[in-house]
């Protein structure tokens, strides 16, 4: 790691510190995991995923992988997917898992939370379309409910349920007959989890690393 460190001077890992907020010392813990996985490549490609045992039994596995080879959660915002992801695009997508540091205003905080629901609806609006169903809404709110850690499973997915039934009430329910129901938009995502503190829950362990200590 020694010469990483040497490089911690450079701009290009002033500007990376910038664009994810993680500091020095963070990216060079990032960096040897990256390097580990990669088997000292410059790219990280989908099968090097397949090395990560906690990753493995997680319920959303695919979506996950998926969400570091999608561009539209890489800093230049474009679309579609791509074969293998450099040290940035992989810090990039990371730093998404990272809480809020304590320091930041509200404005900044409200910044963040909505970065993060947008890659949470990214995740589950699968083919690019710009919607979710209603079934990957129930698998969301599942999700969320089941990492608070106050509730079982079972319970998590019972809530889950009512609350795809509850949006599809609302959302199906003021349709006129001729209507058709193209899904749960980002606007009304957001709307929908307003009452959720995502900031905490959206953690990332499978790298043998706890993102919720990678905050200044």
């Amino acid at each position: 790691m020694g010469t990483l460190q040497s490089s911690l001077g450079q701009p290009q890992y002033v500007d990376l510190a910038e664009k994810t907020g993680f500091s020095f010392e963070q990216i060079g813990v990032l960096h040897k995991r990256f390097k580990q996985l990669s088997h000292n490549d410059d790219f990280l490609r989908r099968h090097n995923f397949n090395e990560i045992p906690d990753l493995a039994c997680n319920p959303i596995r695919a979506q996950i992988i998926e969400a570091f080879f999608d561009r539209r959660n890489f800093a230049n915002s474009g679309e579609g997917k791509v074969d293998e992801i450099s040290f940035e695009e992989f810090l990039v997508v990371m730093s998404h898992f990272r809480p809020p540091s304590q320091r930041m205003t509200e404005e900044q905080r409200e910044n963040v939370r909505r970065e993060k629901l947008r890659f949470l609806f990214n995740m589950h609006d699968t083919d690019n379309d710009g919607t979710i169903t209603l079934e990957e809404y129930r698998h969301v709110v599942e999700e969320l409910l089941s990492r608070s850690g106050a509730l079982g499973k079972e319970t998590a997915k019972s809530i889950a349920d009512a609350a795809m039934l509850e949006v599809a009430s609302i959302s199906v329910g003021h349709m006129e007959p001729d209507e058709f129901y193209e899904g749960i938009t980002f606007e009304h995502f957001l709307k929908l989890l307003d009452g959720f503190e995502i900031e905490s829950k959206m953690s990332i362990r499978f790298l043998n690393m706890d993102a919720t200590t990678l905050c200044k």
